[in-house]
């Protein structure tokens, strides 16, 4: 009987690796072009040299450019949810909560928002694009809401307590926003000390 064979096992595994990579290439870089050159400049065949791979191998991985720039935005909002699990192992105590919103605000300042921010706005004119990125918006929405709320240590059963974490995170967008333009850099912090301790008093 014919079966598979060790070399053949062995060659396998390092092309699901190298396949791997590759799609994490194509992923990373999707993202770096979305928030350097914006919807309109973020092609597949942009992507796909910036990778440094060919354009038939990065369709063969995203067979639209929908496809790659959403899954690519999800990838990376996946990786900064994980390093934000990743500085508080074991939960944060009370006492971390200014170090909490701090990391909560940082999630809305760097590439990633950027980028998200470029499919907002593309999807808000692209009829194809629009129920992809309201979809994983929502999804991506509601795990840092999930994280917020593990890492405040808040108990949403008390009232107020879910609009209060939800204001944190729409406040942590709009400092993101004001931080397009300007580096926002003395300000925010001024306005996180307060959060944080506006946190305090809300949460007990």
């Amino acid at each position: 009987m014919g079966g598979v064979s060790t070399a053949d096992r062995a060659e396998r595994v390092p092309k699901q690796d190298r396949s791997r990579a590759t799609r994490q290439r194509l992923l990373e870089a999707a993202v770096a072009c979305l928030a350097e050159r914006g919807w309109a400049g973020s092609t597949v065949s942009v992507v796909a040299e910036r990778a440094g791979v060919s354009r038939g191998a990065a369709q063969h991985h995203f067979p639209t450019r929908e496809d790659l720039f959403t899954a690519a935005v999800e990838y990376v909002a996946e990786e900064r949810s994980t390093a934000l699990r990743a500085l508080f192992p074991g939960g944060a105590a009370a006492g971390d909560r200014h170090a909490v919103v701090a990391a909560l605000v940082d999630l809305y300042t760097g590439p990633l928002f950027r980028a998200a921010l470029h499919l907002w706005v593309a999807a808000s004119d692209e009829e194809q694009l629009r129920p992809r990125v309201t979809e994983l918006e929502a999804r991506v929405g509601r795990e840092t809401h999930r994280i917020a709320v593990e890492l405040l240590g808040a108990d949403e059963t008390r009232p107020g307590v879910r609009e209060t974490v939800q204001g944190l995170l729409d406040m942590a967008r709009g400092l993101g926003l004001a931080n397009l333009l300007t580096d926002d850099t003395a300000r925010r912090e001024r306005v996180v000390a307060q959060w944080a301790a506006l946190l305090d008093r809300a949460l007990g």
